[in-house]
């Protein structure tokens, strides 16, 4: 029996045998060949079918995951039309004189690495993809079929880190779980995973290897424990948990369409935290009274270029649509720091978190913002919508960025677009500066949103990306707490609602609290709804 610890990324439990699958880049012999122009040709040839193949994958992966996830293989597609992915693999055939399949093999393992290497986790997460891509050229380029995975009976699948495309044509019936030696919580893989209702386990390091082929393991999702062969008595102490976890969701089920109040009558939203269109159909099936935070980054993220106004306006329309009657809380663009889009071209900064980002760029980009506020007006005309900005630390900012707002409404105006005119516009406060100050910008604001993550990293001077440091984050400092009873107590002075949308929100050990302090609203990731909203009618 070996027992492991990797990180959960996806919730429940599996038991079963392992079935390894590699992942790696397989070995390519390098071949010399005679004229280096006629296999650059031939990779070019490879390499626009394979565009053609991701296509088909898109369809599918649409149907089976919706549009949202099929998009994933657009942007595969755009990596095939990459000029620098083009011109390193012409440049090895040309410099090596080496067949074209050699030659997209290094560069992909080459360009895995620098991905891997990148400090944020988006970029990290690119690394699968390139390796994924480059694979299916060299596929071609071998005249091999695309591998599929597919067994008899119902396994946990291992590997070092699941190709995207792979993960997204898994039969459900036989997949138990996924098992990873590297990946990152925020990979496609670990999405499909979640969307899928798969549970996995990621970042096992090198102790995952084939030797766990055919073994019988126990796979936690909830809390990453991993143990390999275990005894009887372990498989039935995990099985009496998977059943009392079954007896939970049965429990849960009661409070769907229910009020969330507490026994003496005292009200609190329960909203959904949601990071792109697929989201929110997880918010409605959770039963979230709204959405606290949609986090509009991901169409910069997923893009090569600025998004336009018109997919911008798309994405936004369909949540709106999807929530119906329930508030849909957009937040402006909050690229920067941990969150980086090459076409920005940002400057390097010696401490990014404290840098231009957010609402500063949008500032000193006004036309980069007001894209995305007439995106977001022309939404409202479908559902109910409101505008948050992140990164708010002085009134002048939250005036400047609502006179680029009445900037774009007058646009719509003058083109005849309708929209919701009293759409609100409220602020995150997750800096010191914004909570001290909350009583000037309670009278500027429609609302209030705390974001909790960023307002303990700045109040404690704790970096929150540095795991060495965890023992400084207290995320229940009592200055922390403090700063948000104040910001509630302002916003209440000024007669406009405050919220909490950080990861504080769904901690159920301070529901209490945030409740007596006269928290109006808590949004949290979508399952966390009905388990709070229990916590809540208990109290």
């Amino acid at each position: 029996m070996m027992e492991l610890n990797g990180k959960g990324v996806s919730k429940g439990i599996a038991i079963g045998r392992v079935r390894y699958i590699s992942q790696v880049m397989d070995k390519v012999e390098k071949r010399i060949v005679a004229d280096a122009e006629d296999e650059v040709r031939r990779f070019e040839g490879a390499r626009a079918l394979a565009a053609t193949q991701l296509g088909e994958l898109a369809v599918t992966t649409a149907e089976k995951l919706g549009d949202k996830n099929a998009l994933l293989f657009e942007i595969h597609q755009m990596m095939l039309e990459d000029v620098d992915y083009r011109e390193a693999v012409g440049d090895k055939i040309r410099s090596e004189n080496a067949c074209a399949e050699w030659s997209v093999s290094e560069t992909a393992v080459e360009f895995s690495r620098d991905f891997a290497q990148m400090t944020d986790e988006y970029m990290q997460a690119r690394a699968a993809d390139v390796l994924d891509v480059s694979r299916r050229v060299v596929e071609i380029l071998l005249g091999k079929q695309p591998r599929r995975n597919a067994f008899d009976e119902p396994s946990i699948l291992a590997a070092w880190d699941f190709a995207p495309s792979e993960t997204a044509q898994l039969e459900r019936e036989t997949t138990l779980a996924l098992l990873t030696s590297g990946g990152s919580a925020n990979s496609h893989t670990a999405i499909f995973a979640r969307t899928m209702g798969i549970p996995a386990v990621i970042g096992l390091g090198e102790s995952l290897d084939e030797s766990w082929n055919g073994r019988q393991c126990i796979l936690d999702g909830d809390t990453g424990r991993i143990i390999l062969d275990p005894s009887e008595a372990e498989i039935e102490a995990v099985r009496e948990k998977q059943r009392r976890q079954e007896e939970y969701r049965k429990e849960l089920e009661a409070y769907r369409g229910r009020e969330s109040k507490t026994r003496q009558g005292k009200e609190v939203k329960l909203f959904a935290n949601i990071g792109n269109v697929q989201d929110a159909s997880l918010a409605m099936e959770n039963d979230a009274e709204g959405v606290g935070l949609f986090r509009s980054e991901f169409l910069y993220l997923e893009s090569k270029d600025y998004p336009d106004e018109d997919k911008q306006f798309e994405a936004y329309k369909a949540v709106a649509q999807v929530m119906r009657d329930r508030l849909v809380i957009i937040r402006t663009l909050d690229i920067g720091a941990d969150k980086q889009a090459a076409y920005f071209k940002l400057p390097s900064e010696e401490n990014p978190a404290m840098g231009l980002r957010a609402l500063r760029i949008c500032l000193q980009r006004p036309e980069v913002f007001k894209t995305q506020l007439r995106a977001i007006y022309r939404a409202s005309a479908f559902g109910r919508v409101a505008v948050m900005l992140p990164m708010v630390a002085s009134v002048w900012e939250l005036r400047r960025a609502k006179e680029l707002a009445a900037q774009a409404r007058a646009e719509l105006d003058e083109q005849g677009v309708a929209y919701d005119r009293s759409l609100p516009i409220g602020i995150m406060v997750e800096t010191p500066a914004a909570a001290v100050i909350s009583d000037q910008l309670a009278k500027e604001a429609d609302f209030f949103s705390i974001g909790t993550n960023d307002l303990t990293q700045y109040t404690l001077a704790v970096d929150r990306q540095n795991q060495g440091l965890d023992e400084f984050c207290d995320t229940h400092h009592e200055a922390v707490l403090r700063l948000i009873k104040t910001t509630v107590d302002n916003a209440h002075a000024a007669g406009i609602w405050c919220g909490i949308c950080g990861e504080l929100g769904a901690d159920e050990t301070l529901t209490a609290r945030f409740i007596e302090m006269g928290v109006d609203e808590l949004s949290v990731t979508p399952p966390a709804v009905l388990p709070l909203r229990k916590r809540v009618c208990e109290l």
